[in-house]
């Protein structure tokens, strides 16, 4: 039973699987965070272009100069 403390304790296979898995949650806050500031940005940008569109088609046919 000493044997394998020791070894657990020795080994550094769990401390890299917490690293890794670390890691792993550090990019999916970070890619939450983008995802979540460009929808909005994305979300303001499509308001304006359905705004516009409105705005010309209330204005009537457009005339060839």
């Amino acid at each position: 039973m000493l044997n394998v403390i020791k070894r657990f304790v020795r080994e550094e296979d769990g401390a890299t699987m917490v690293e890794y898995g670390l890691m792993v949650a550090l990019i999916a806050v970070v890619c939450i965070l983008v995802v979540a500031a460009l929808g909005k940005q994305l979300g303001a940008t499509f308001n304006k272009v359905q705004l516009e569109v409105k705005n010309a088609s209330s204005a009537g046919p457009i005339t060839p100069t």
